[in-house]
């Protein structure tokens, strides 16, 4: 997905990090204070950031001004949290007959379950945030209805041909969202 845009009503004004999308949507504001701003994260959803002071101000408020503390001695952090597995005798018994032991077996079961339902779930998730910002983008505009249809049916050309009268900006980032909800490349207009 892409990363956070910003918009003024139906124009697309940046694009990029939190912070860059916040800094552009605080200099929009301070240029036209009547502007109508709108921050949508990678997920299609609108977000708020406070928007006071600096681009430093902002940037700490955001938690990326902070710097890592140095790495002390002894064996760095994997990310391995334990946790506790409840399991039957029969299933025990089995992970540990595999090789490596039963964190190795359960890591590789977790994976290959993963790369099993990455793609319908990736498909979904597009298609969640496509339709998160069409409803508040593009919400009372004509066609919405049927768009919404066409995405929900993995209908992409029916869905690129009901917004191409929709501002450029607007429906150029639909598309973009939309690009993996069909799994294809971005999708073009009719």
């Amino acid at each position: 997905m892409s990363g956070y845009v910003v918009f003024d009503g139906a124009r697309r004004i940046a694009a990029g990090s939190r912070l860059e999308a916040a800094v552009a949507a605080q200099a929009r504001l301070a240029a036209a204070p009547e502007a109508s701003v709108l921050i949508f994260d990678p997920d299609g959803r609108q977000v708020d950031f406070d928007l006071r002071g600096g681009p430093w101000d902002i940037a700490r408020r955001l938690g990326e001004a902070a710097v890592e503390p140095p790495r002390g001695r002894g064996r760095p952090k994997l990310g391995v949290t334990a946790r506790e597995v409840t399991l039957l005798p029969r299933h025990w018994e089995w992970l540990a007959a595999q090789p490596g032991g039963a964190s190795v077996a359960l890591r590789k079961l977790v994976e290959a379950a993963r790369r099993e339902t990455e793609g319908p779930s990736r498909r979904r998730a597009a298609r969640d945030a496509t339709y998160r910002f069409a409803q508040v983008m593009a919400g009372d505009r004509a066609g919405f209805e049927d768009a919404t249809r066409a995405l929900f049916a993995g209908d992409a050309a029916g869905f690129a041909a009901r917004i191409t009268d929709w501002p450029a900006d607007i429906a150029e980032h639909l598309r973009t969202l939309a690009a993996e909800a069909f799994e294809a490349a971005p999708i073009t207009g009719v």
